[in-house]
């Protein structure tokens, strides 16, 4: 695996971010984390147009750019470190690759298209009220009627739910339970019976919504009952796409506070200069770098489908919400007093990396998967 990235990749973060920090800056991230929809479709438009991200790893069959996870990789740090409201994790990360891991030949070709154009915005809902991550909580049922399927149940948690035009369903087939019976559907956002409310949460640069299917007409998106495959995979992949968002976040946070106690001075000199100040700040950096390689080690893997995959994303996912949860506790205490007010920025990071640390799992739930997923070591070697 390559632990760099090339000229041509640093390029491409270079344009973006100077994008970013004309599209995004925090004025715009407040004013659109306090409308309902959380987000506006006039920059997701050109977000698209102009740099066409939504199509970054969709193969090119499909109407993308046929790029892959490490490419993938450094948008989602760039979205991170700029706390992009869009629902770009949503249609792109989750959506777009439940898609290509579940979707026949016919769906992908009728559905990938518009996705990565982004004239349609897409997630994936397969969390419910129980709060599970895994397919033992999927409760949702698809039941067969003249010739297609109705869905009925609750999903929660779901990243733009309430503004999507397109929404992957996973749902279980009556009478299974487990791995067994589950499958992808595909739900138009206006469907009859589907009702879509925005959640209220601590987090409100990343909207989230609660969908109530009753009786809701659903599309088939690949082979029926066997879900749990592509599930797992699109999951694995989905951590491994947070962890690089979460760094990026991260990245942000650290360099903000050392700017900060650079400048802010006590008894006649920066903070910076104070011993104690000074350890608080090497931890940070040592956190947040070591977080980085492990996010950056995940794309690898998951661009060469690497047989390590499901092991190193859930490390990748652990290690960078611990990184990102502790940078922002220590940029506010380090901000001291303005650190936690409502004019000062830290607060907006804090936030979102409170919601990514429990969002597709906690750090504990990845440690646990790491180590079950990890090969045993062999009969007689030393632990």
């Amino acid at each position: 695996m390559a632990f760099s990235f090339s000229d041509e990749q640093e390029e491409f973060r270079a344009v973006l971010r100077r994008f970013l920090e004309d599209k995004s800056p925090t004025s715009e991230v407040r004013r659109w984390m306090e409308t309902e929809a959380g987000w506006d479709r006039e920059t997701w438009r050109r977000l698209n147009q102009e740099l066409g991200l939504t199509a970054i790893h969709i193969p090119e069959d499909y109407g993308g750019q046929g790029f892959g996870f490490v490419e993938l990789a450094i948008v989602l740090e760039e979205t991170g470190r700029a706390l992009l409201c869009a629902p770009y994790f949503a249609s792109t990360a989750l959506a777009a690759t439940a898609i290509m891991n579940a979707g026949d030949e016919d769906r992908k070709r009728a559905l990938l298209p518009d996705i990565a154009a982004g004239e349609s915005v897409a997630t994936l809902a397969f969390t419910e009220d129980n709060g599970r991550w895994d397919p033992s909580g999927v409760e949702l049922t698809a039941t067969p009627a003249d010739g297609g399927y109705l869905l009925d149940g609750a999903k929660s948690f779901v990243l733009d739910g309430h503004t999507a035009d397109l929404i992957v369903v996973l749902a279980r087939l009556p009478g299974s339970s487990g791995d067994q019976g589950l499958s992808f559907f595909t739900v138009s956002g206006q469907a009859k019976g589907l009702e879509r409310r925005p959640l209220r949460t601590v987090d409100q640069t990343r909207k989230q919504a609660r969908l109530t299917f009753d009786a809701v007409p659903a599309e088939p998106l690949g082979a029926m009952g066997e879900a749990a495959e592509p599930l797992a995979r699109t999951l694995d992949q989905a951590a491994v796409c947070l962890a690089n968002e979460m760094v990026g976040g991260a990245e942000r946070l650290r360099q903000d506070t050392m700017d900060y106690i650079g400048m802010r001075m006590q008894f006649g000199r920066a903070i910076a200069s104070f011993q104690a100040i000074k350890h608080r700040a090497a931890d940070l950096l040592v956190e947040v770098e070591l977080a980085k390689s492990a996010a950056y080690y995940a794309a690898a893997a998951a661009a060469e489908d690497s047989e390590d995959l499901p092991a190193v994303a859930s490390l990748a996912k652990a290690c960078a919400a611990d990184a990102y949860m502790h940078t922002a506790i220590e940029a506010i205490q380090l901000h001291g007093g303005i650190g936690f007010t409502w004019d000062n920025d830290t607060h907006l990071w804090f936030k979102r990396a409170k919601s990514s640390e429990v969002f597709l799992g906690d750090p504990s739930h990845h440690r646990e998967l790491m180590m079950q997923r990890w090969d045993a070591p062999a009969e007689g070697a030393v632990a």
